[in-house]
């Protein structure tokens, strides 16, 4: 602030929350999109103990051994979705070593009496373990269940070559898992990702709109607040004048009316030099002797508008929170970079503002002069003046250059 230091305050919103802080993603935003995924899988699942059964039911053991090999099946497949759980990876390790052990259990011991009719379970055990294990321990893993399928063909005098294909099934059938697992748990990351981004958006987007209305409204206000305090003490002695100082502050009311409109709507854009003409006459009206030097050129809209809030603000500032006397008001353009300075007397730096919603205006100075690409420097300095200094680029890259030109504000400042 001029003429004060400006703290943002650290206290924590209503029910604890800091402002703008984000909440974690809903797990029932992302549970719609990740339904057709989790759908696959579980179909893919159950084809895979689909082919299984068929070829319990096909082998020639006795009913007891197919109904034994059926009932099997089942706590395989509860295994197998319990594997491909969202998080499982997550699960600490010993739980996991005893889960892929009961499902190494149940894969091999059906193995000796149904032989080739159950390789499609290993492919199961092939999932989980890329699912579950590190990678290191996982693949070695992996390609060990695979080259164990060649064992139950060459039990049922079948030649190499013939074996290979089952312990291809089980190979891919285990990648098959795993990719599809995955998906399922990358689809449902992206999606909350994204509910997560809008919601950022939406919060950075009422923040601006927050900023915008303090930087605006706070200008205009103290200009009529100072101004009706002026016209209350004109009144009885030069009714004349205080009719003049009214109709201003009409002025003023209208132009905060139309900024809040344009803010509203998204697009505003404001005059540095109007900025300028407008600090000089609040001053002015405050008692406060100006002295101005300006020398710029055409400027880029949006780098304008940024540091005719900063103007604002500062001005603002400087008519609360100081005593000043005299003022000085420079914006000059000079290699490429418009800098803009105030400087005032009669700074208190041990004033602050313990007000709830105080500390506001240089934090938002901040991140505006950040955004254009510039900076913001301020601070009190010698015998109570505080100086605020803005710096941004003249330009963008694509756009022209122009001359600068000297303007002069004669009443109140004199043009250095």
């Amino acid at each position: 602030m001029i003429g004060s230091h400006d703290r943002s305050k650290s206290a924590d919103g209503p029910g604890g929350r800091r402002p703008g802080a984000v909440d974690p993603p809903h797990p029932d935003y992302a549970f719609p999109v990740s339904r057709p995924a989790r759908s696959i899988l579980v179909a893919t699942l159950l084809g895979y103990a689909l082919l299984s059964a068929m070829g319990v039911l096909s082998a020639g053991n006795s009913t007891t051994a197919k109904a034994a090999g059926l009932l099997l099946l089942v706590p395989v497949v509860i295994l197998q979705l319990l594997h491909s759980r969202p998080g499982m990876s997550r699960v600490p390790l010993t739980r996991k070593c005893l889960t892929l052990t009961l499902q190494a259990v149940l894969t091999y011991l059906p193995v000796l009496l149904f032989q080739t009719y159950w390789e499609t379970m290993a492919g199961y055990l092939a999932g989980s373990l890329l699912l579950l294990l590190p990678p290191r321990v996982a693949w070695p893993l992996y390609a060990g269940v695979g080259l164990s399928m060649l064992v139950p063909p060459l039990m049922d005098s079948r030649t190499l070559i013939e074996s290979i294909p089952f312990a291809h099934i089980t190979l891919l059938s285990g990648l098959v898992l795993y990719g599809l697992t995955r998906l399922t748990e990358l689809t449902t990351h992206v999606h909350s990702t994204r509910g997560e981004l809008a919601r950022r958006a939406v919060t950075g987007e009422r923040l601006r709109f927050a900023r915008d209305l303090h930087d605006l409204l706070g200008f205009s206000l103290s200009a009529i607040t100072l101004k009706s305090e002026l016209i209350q003490r004109l009144i009885p002695t030069q009714p004349n004048r205080a009719m003049k100082e009214i109709s201003e502050v009409l002025t003023i009311a209208g132009q905060s009316l139309a900024d809040v409109r344009k803010a509203a709507s998204g697009y505003r854009t404001m005059s540095l030099q109007q900025e300028i003409r407008t600090a000089q006459t609040m001053l002015d009206a405050a008692g406060i002797g100006v002295r101005v030097h300006v020398e710029l050129g055409t400027l880029s809209p949006h780098i304008e508008t940024e540091l005719a809030t900063t103007l604002r603000e500062a001005v603002t500032n400087l008519l609360r929170h100081s005593e000043a006397t005299h003022c000085v008001i420079s914006a000059v353009q000079q290699d490429g970079v418009v800098r803009l300075v105030v400087e005032n007397d009669g700074a208190d730096s041990a004033y602050h503002n313990t007000a709830p919603h105080s500390g506001n205006g240089l934090r938002n100075l901040h991140a505006r002069m950040t955004a254009i690409g510039g900076h913001l420097e301020s601070g009190p300095g010698e015998n109570g003046v505080f100086r605020l200094l803005a710096e941004a680029p003249l330009r963008k890259a694509s756009e022209s250059a122009t001359e600068p030109r000297v303007s002069e504000f004669p009443p109140n400042g004199t043009a250095a």
